[in-house]
Protein backbone atom coordinates (compact mmCIF):
# COMPACT_ATOMS: atom_id res chain seq x y z
CA UNK A 1 0.00 0.00 0.00
CA UNK A 2 1.45 3.59 -0.76
CA UNK A 3 1.94 6.08 2.17
CA UNK A 4 -0.26 8.95 2.66
CA UNK A 5 0.41 11.28 0.79
CA UNK A 6 0.95 15.13 1.61
CA UNK A 7 -2.53 16.76 2.35
CA UNK A 8 -2.30 20.50 0.92
CA UNK A 9 -1.91 19.30 -2.85
CA UNK A 10 -4.49 16.70 -3.20
CA UNK A 11 -6.97 18.68 -1.31
CA UNK A 12 -6.45 21.31 -3.44
CA UNK A 13 -6.44 18.99 -6.75
CA UNK A 14 -10.06 18.16 -5.31
CA UNK A 15 -11.73 21.26 -4.45
CA UNK A 16 -13.56 22.10 -7.74
CA UNK A 17 -14.42 18.43 -8.53
CA UNK A 18 -16.42 18.60 -5.64
CA UNK A 19 -18.07 21.65 -6.11
CA UNK A 20 -18.68 20.15 -9.62
CA UNK A 21 -20.40 17.06 -7.84
CA UNK A 22 -22.86 18.84 -6.31
CA UNK A 23 -25.06 19.08 -9.49
CA UNK A 24 -27.27 16.00 -9.31
CA UNK A 25 -30.73 15.39 -10.54
CA UNK A 26 -33.02 16.56 -8.07
CA UNK A 27 -35.97 14.58 -6.72
CA UNK A 28 -39.00 14.58 -9.22
CA UNK A 29 -41.40 15.14 -6.51
CA UNK A 30 -42.39 18.89 -6.10
CA UNK A 31 -42.98 18.23 -1.71
CA UNK A 32 -42.72 20.66 0.70
CA UNK A 33 -38.87 21.18 1.23
CA UNK A 34 -37.64 19.39 -1.34
CA UNK A 35 -36.03 20.42 -4.74
CA UNK A 36 -37.87 20.31 -7.68
CA UNK A 37 -35.95 20.57 -10.10
CA UNK A 38 -32.52 19.53 -11.69
CA UNK A 39 -29.16 22.03 -10.57
CA UNK A 40 -27.69 22.35 -13.76
CA UNK A 41 -23.53 22.23 -13.92
CA UNK A 42 -21.44 24.29 -16.61
CA UNK A 43 -17.89 23.65 -14.76
CA UNK A 44 -17.39 20.41 -17.25
CA UNK A 45 -17.93 22.31 -20.24
CA UNK A 46 -15.30 23.97 -22.74
CA UNK A 47 -14.56 27.68 -21.65
CA UNK A 48 -16.23 28.64 -25.08
CA UNK A 49 -19.32 26.57 -24.91
CA UNK A 50 -19.62 27.66 -21.44
CA UNK A 51 -19.44 31.47 -22.51
CA UNK A 52 -21.34 31.02 -25.34
CA UNK A 53 -24.39 29.80 -22.72
CA UNK A 54 -23.62 33.00 -20.19
CA UNK A 55 -24.11 34.70 -23.19
CA UNK A 56 -27.70 33.20 -24.05
CA UNK A 57 -28.47 32.95 -20.50
CA UNK A 58 -27.85 36.57 -19.47
CA UNK A 59 -30.05 37.31 -22.85
CA UNK A 60 -32.90 35.37 -21.56
CA UNK A 61 -32.40 36.91 -17.55
CA UNK A 62 -32.22 40.57 -19.12
CA UNK A 63 -35.66 39.53 -21.12
CA UNK A 64 -37.25 38.18 -17.72
CA UNK A 65 -35.24 38.36 -14.75
CA UNK A 66 -38.22 36.92 -12.44
CA UNK A 67 -37.80 33.45 -14.49
CA UNK A 68 -36.67 30.87 -11.37
CA UNK A 69 -35.62 28.67 -14.05
CA UNK A 70 -33.65 31.35 -16.13
CA UNK A 71 -32.05 32.82 -12.85
CA UNK A 72 -30.97 29.21 -11.57
CA UNK A 73 -29.80 28.37 -15.08
CA UNK A 74 -27.73 32.18 -15.44
CA UNK A 75 -26.02 31.91 -11.97
CA UNK A 76 -24.63 28.19 -12.62
CA UNK A 77 -23.51 29.66 -16.15
CA UNK A 78 -21.87 32.31 -14.54
CA UNK A 79 -20.44 30.21 -11.49
CA UNK A 80 -19.50 27.86 -14.15
CA UNK A 81 -17.29 30.77 -15.73
CA UNK A 82 -15.41 31.37 -13.02
CA UNK A 83 -17.86 34.41 -11.98
CA UNK A 84 -18.52 33.35 -8.72
CA UNK A 85 -19.53 36.75 -7.14
CA UNK A 86 -21.60 37.93 -9.85
CA UNK A 87 -23.61 34.32 -9.52
CA UNK A 88 -23.87 35.05 -5.96
CA UNK A 89 -25.54 38.38 -7.00
CA UNK A 90 -28.03 36.81 -9.62
CA UNK A 91 -29.67 34.76 -7.05
CA UNK A 92 -29.65 37.01 -3.91
CA UNK A 93 -31.64 39.16 -6.11
CA UNK A 94 -33.54 36.05 -6.98
CA UNK A 95 -34.15 34.95 -3.88
CA UNK A 96 -35.56 38.61 -2.94
CA UNK A 97 -38.45 37.37 -5.06
CA UNK A 98 -38.60 33.47 -3.91
CA UNK A 99 -37.93 34.24 -0.41
CA UNK A 100 -38.87 30.14 0.72
CA UNK A 101 -38.08 28.30 -2.67
CA UNK A 102 -35.67 25.25 -1.38
CA UNK A 103 -34.23 25.06 -5.91
CA UNK A 104 -32.87 29.11 -5.14
CA UNK A 105 -31.56 28.37 -1.88
CA UNK A 106 -29.68 25.43 -3.06
CA UNK A 107 -27.86 27.31 -5.81
CA UNK A 108 -27.49 29.93 -3.66
CA UNK A 109 -25.46 27.82 -1.74
CA UNK A 110 -23.69 26.65 -4.46
CA UNK A 111 -22.70 30.07 -5.39
CA UNK A 112 -21.49 31.30 -2.13
CA UNK A 113 -19.47 28.08 -1.64
CA UNK A 114 -17.76 28.90 -5.49
CA UNK A 115 -16.99 32.00 -4.12
CA UNK A 116 -15.03 31.01 -0.43
CA UNK A 117 -18.19 31.75 1.76
CA UNK A 118 -18.28 28.93 3.13
CA UNK A 119 -19.72 29.48 6.13
CA UNK A 120 -22.89 31.54 4.88
CA UNK A 121 -23.24 28.75 2.61
CA UNK A 122 -23.80 26.55 5.12
CA UNK A 123 -26.23 28.93 6.91
CA UNK A 124 -28.74 29.21 3.38
CA UNK A 125 -28.77 25.55 2.77
CA UNK A 126 -29.16 24.73 6.69
CA UNK A 127 -32.05 26.84 6.53
CA UNK A 128 -32.77 24.68 3.84
CA UNK A 129 -32.95 21.78 5.09
CA UNK A 130 -35.66 20.07 6.89
CA UNK A 131 -34.48 17.95 9.71
CA UNK A 132 -37.63 15.93 9.72
CA UNK A 133 -37.52 15.15 6.33
CA UNK A 134 -34.03 16.40 4.57
CA UNK A 135 -33.97 15.91 1.16
CA UNK A 136 -31.01 13.82 -0.16
CA UNK A 137 -30.20 16.55 -2.96
CA UNK A 138 -29.66 19.21 -0.03
CA UNK A 139 -27.59 16.86 1.63
CA UNK A 140 -25.21 16.46 -0.68
CA UNK A 141 -25.03 20.48 -1.57
CA UNK A 142 -24.21 20.52 2.31
CA UNK A 143 -21.86 17.62 1.97
CA UNK A 144 -19.69 19.31 -0.49
CA UNK A 145 -19.58 23.04 1.36
CA UNK A 146 -18.30 20.74 4.62
CA UNK A 147 -15.70 19.39 2.06
CA UNK A 148 -14.76 22.32 1.11
CA UNK A 149 -14.27 24.02 5.02
CA UNK A 150 -12.24 20.93 5.44
CA UNK A 151 -14.78 18.93 7.89
CA UNK A 152 -15.10 16.12 6.22
CA UNK A 153 -16.15 13.38 8.73
CA UNK A 154 -19.26 16.15 9.03
CA UNK A 155 -19.60 15.97 5.05
CA UNK A 156 -19.49 12.22 4.95
CA UNK A 157 -21.72 12.02 7.76
CA UNK A 158 -24.47 14.09 5.56
CA UNK A 159 -23.63 12.02 2.31
CA UNK A 160 -24.39 8.59 4.65
CA UNK A 161 -27.98 10.26 5.70
CA UNK A 162 -29.07 11.28 2.21
CA UNK A 163 -27.87 7.19 1.23
CA UNK A 164 -30.40 6.54 3.16
CA UNK A 165 -33.43 8.09 1.27
CA UNK A 166 -31.55 8.05 -2.29
CA UNK A 167 -29.29 4.78 -2.13
CA UNK A 168 -28.71 4.20 -5.62
CA UNK A 169 -27.59 7.84 -6.19
CA UNK A 170 -24.44 7.97 -8.11
CA UNK A 171 -23.43 11.22 -7.14
CA UNK A 172 -23.41 10.80 -3.39
CA UNK A 173 -21.16 7.73 -3.69
CA UNK A 174 -18.84 10.13 -5.70
CA UNK A 175 -18.86 12.35 -3.06
CA UNK A 176 -17.55 10.44 -0.45
CA UNK A 177 -15.06 9.08 -2.36
CA UNK A 178 -13.76 12.55 -3.18
CA UNK A 179 -14.34 13.42 0.31
CA UNK A 180 -11.56 10.47 1.15
CA UNK A 181 -9.34 11.70 -1.49
CA UNK A 182 -9.35 14.96 0.00
CA UNK A 183 -7.74 13.33 3.29
CA UNK A 184 -5.78 11.40 1.38
CA UNK A 185 -7.06 8.00 1.67
CA UNK A 186 -7.08 6.86 -2.02
CA UNK A 187 -7.75 3.35 -0.90
CA UNK A 188 -11.15 4.44 0.07
CA UNK A 189 -11.62 7.08 -2.09
CA UNK A 190 -10.96 4.58 -5.21
CA UNK A 191 -13.65 1.94 -3.49
CA UNK A 192 -16.20 4.63 -3.35
CA UNK A 193 -16.21 5.96 -6.78
CA UNK A 194 -15.68 2.68 -8.47
CA UNK A 195 -19.08 1.71 -6.81
CA UNK A 196 -20.50 5.01 -8.05
CA UNK A 197 -19.42 4.17 -11.89
CA UNK A 198 -21.99 1.27 -11.91
CA UNK A 199 -24.96 3.25 -10.31
CA UNK A 200 -27.86 5.27 -11.53
CA UNK A 201 -26.73 9.03 -12.98
CA UNK A 202 -22.92 7.44 -12.93
CA UNK A 203 -21.45 10.06 -15.44
CA UNK A 204 -18.07 10.63 -17.52
CA UNK A 205 -16.80 13.28 -14.45
CA UNK A 206 -17.40 10.43 -11.94
CA UNK A 207 -15.48 8.02 -14.44
CA UNK A 208 -12.38 10.95 -14.61
CA UNK A 209 -12.27 11.25 -10.95
CA UNK A 210 -11.73 7.85 -10.52
CA UNK A 211 -8.90 7.87 -13.11
CA UNK A 212 -7.56 10.28 -11.38
CA UNK A 213 -7.51 8.54 -8.25
CA UNK A 214 -6.17 5.76 -9.47
CA UNK A 215 -3.30 7.79 -11.36
CA UNK A 216 -2.48 9.45 -8.17
CA UNK A 217 -1.75 5.57 -6.57
CA UNK A 218 0.83 5.38 -9.50
CA UNK A 219 -1.21 2.91 -11.93
CA UNK A 220 -0.58 4.97 -14.77
CA UNK A 221 -1.44 2.89 -17.77
CA UNK A 222 -5.00 1.58 -15.79
CA UNK A 223 -5.30 5.07 -15.47
CA UNK A 224 -4.75 6.75 -19.09
CA UNK A 225 -6.77 3.62 -20.51
CA UNK A 226 -9.64 5.21 -17.98
CA UNK A 227 -9.07 8.78 -19.45
CA UNK A 228 -9.20 7.52 -23.08
CA UNK A 229 -12.65 5.83 -22.90
CA UNK A 230 -13.64 9.44 -21.98
CA UNK A 231 -11.87 12.14 -23.37
CA UNK A 232 -9.92 13.12 -26.64
CA UNK A 233 -6.12 12.19 -26.76
CA UNK A 234 -4.52 15.45 -26.18
CA UNK A 235 -6.68 15.82 -22.99
CA UNK A 236 -5.19 12.43 -21.57
CA UNK A 237 -2.45 13.49 -21.58
CA UNK A 238 -2.99 17.00 -19.85
CA UNK A 239 -4.47 14.90 -17.75
CA UNK A 240 -1.41 12.47 -16.90
CA UNK A 241 0.59 15.02 -16.81
CA UNK A 242 -1.20 16.64 -14.44
CA UNK A 243 -0.86 13.88 -12.23
CA UNK A 244 2.77 13.51 -12.64
CA UNK A 245 3.31 17.22 -11.52
CA UNK A 246 1.09 16.40 -8.16
CA UNK A 247 3.44 13.29 -7.59
CA UNK A 248 6.54 15.57 -8.50
CA UNK A 249 5.12 18.42 -5.86
CA UNK A 250 4.80 15.89 -3.46
CA UNK A 251 8.31 14.08 -4.28
CA UNK A 252 6.62 10.59 -4.12
CA UNK A 253 8.52 9.31 -7.00
CA UNK A 254 10.18 7.18 -5.11
CA UNK A 255 7.67 5.47 -3.90
CA UNK A 256 5.65 4.22 -6.76
CA UNK A 257 6.62 1.22 -7.96
CA UNK A 258 6.94 0.59 -11.91
CA UNK A 259 6.07 4.03 -12.75
CA UNK A 260 5.71 4.30 -16.20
Amino acid sequence: MLPVFARFPVLKSFRLILLAGVAAVALGACASNRASMAQPDFSGGSASDTATAVGQLQARYKANPRDKATIIYYAAALRGAGQAEQSVSVLEAGLAIYKTDIDIKLAYAKALSAAGRFEQALNVIDDAINPAAPDWNALLVKGAILDQSGRNDEARNCYNQALVTAPNEASLEANIGLSYAMTNDLTQAEAHLRKATGMHGASSQIRQNLALVIGLQGRFDEARQMFAAELPADQVEANMSYIRALLTQQNRWDLIKGAT
